[in-house]
């Protein structure tokens, strides 16, 4: 079982194991289905048509870009 707390923003950590079993990368959407009393988590898929203007740009899109431009 895995387990993570509900800060008083209603916030939460993805454990590591769950957001290695999605590959979940920041910026990622995710899905949540209510069943009852239990709630799916699943990585949303994207379309091919999204109102993103900037999604065909992922050439800088690595750790060394956020942290070249993280002060702009």
């Amino acid at each position: 079982m895995i387990i993570s707390k509900l800060t008083t923003k209603a916030q939460t950590t993805i454990p590591q194991p769950v957001r290695a079993a999605l590959h979940l990368q920041p910026g990622d959407k995710l899905m949540y289905e209510i069943d009852d009393q239990r709630v799916i988590l699943t990585k949303a898929k994207i379309s091919g048509h999204t109102n993103d203007p900037f999604r065909a740009f992922n050439e800088w899109n690595s750790a060394a870009d956020a942290k070249a431009y993280a002060k702009l």
